[in-house]
C-alpha cells in the first residue's frame, strides 16, 4: 500500500469527525442545505475526502439528498424523535442487563462518584462548566453500558443514533440548569440498581429515564 492509499481512510475519518463535531457545535444546523464545496470550507478538508464522506452520511441518515435542491442535513421532527429514542431504548435495555452481570464493583463506584461530584457542584451554583461536565457524565454512563455488550456493530450504530439524540437535545431537550441535579439523581438511581445486581430494576429505571426524555422531546 502506498502512502496516498494509506492516507485516504484517515482523511475519511477526519472528514466524518469534523462534520459531526461541527454539527454538534451548531456550525451546521439540522435542516440546512449544504453543498460539497461548503462542507470543504466548514471542515477544512479536501473535496476528495468530502466526496467519500457523503455516502456514509447518507447511509447513516445524517444527510439526505433532495432532488433539485441538493444535500440537506437531517432535521428534527416527530419521526426522528420516535425512531431515535425507540432504538436507544431497545439497545440500552439489553446492554444494561449485561452490564449488571459483568461490570466490576469499581465501575459502579466510578459512575457513582462522577454523578455525586456534579450534584455537589450544582448545589453551589449551576455554571456553564457544571452543565458541560454533567453532559459528559451523562453520555459517558450510557456509552459505558452499551460497550459492555462487546459488540462493535452495536456500539457503532448506537453512537450514530447518539448523534441524532444530541441533535434533538439541541433543539429542545438540552440539559438546562434546572434539570442538572434531577438528571444526575435519576442516573444515580440507575447506578444503585446496577450496583445491587438488580437487572430488572435497572432496566425499569433506565427505561423510565429514557421514556421521560422522549416525552419531553415529543411535547416540544
Amino acid at each position: 500500500m502506498n502512502e496516498t492509499s494509506a492516507e485516504t481512510p484517515k482523511l475519511r475519518e477526519r472528514a466524518y469527525a469534523a462534520f459531526t463535531d461541527r454539527l454538534l457545535a451548531r456550525a451546521i444546523v439540522p435542516g440546512q442545505f449544504v453543498t460539497q464545496r461548503e462542507l470543504v470550507e466548514i471542515t477544512g478538508l479536501p473535496l476528495g475526502a468530502i466526496r467519500e464522506l457523503v455516502p456514509r452520511l447518507e447511509a447513516e441518515g445524517l444527510i439526505v439528498t433532495v432532488p433539485q435542491r441538493g444535500m440537506q442535513v437531517a432535521h428534527v421532527d416527530l419521526s426522528l424523535i420516535r425512531c431515535a429514542f425507540q432504538f436507544r431504548l431497545m439497545l440500552e435495555r439489553e446492554a444494561v442487563a449485561v452490564f449488571v452481570r459483568e461490570a466490576p464493583e469499581s465501575e459502579f463506584q466510578r459512575l457513582r462518584e462522577a454523578h455525586e461530584r456534579i450534584i455537589k457542584d450544582a448545589r453551589k451554583r449551576v455554571t456553564p462548566d457544571v452543565i458541560r461536565r454533567a453532559q459528559i457524565v451523562d453520555w459517558n454512563m450510557h456509552d459505558t453500558i452499551i460497550d459492555y455488550l462487546g459488540n462493535d456493530i452495536v456500539s457503532s450504530a448506537y453512537r450514530v443514533n447518539s448523534i441524532k439524540i444530541r441533535l434533538i437535545r439541541q433543539a429542545e431537550t438540552r440539559l438546562d440548569p434546572s434539570r442538572v441535579e434531577t438528571v444526575m439523581r435519576e442516573h444515580l438511581g440507575i447506578v444503585e440498581k446496577m450496583a445491587a445486581r438488580d437487572a430488572a430494576g435497572a432496566q425499569a429505571a433506565l427505561g423510565a429515564h429514557i421514556q421521560d426524555a422522549r416525552q419531553r422531546a415529543m411535547e416540544m
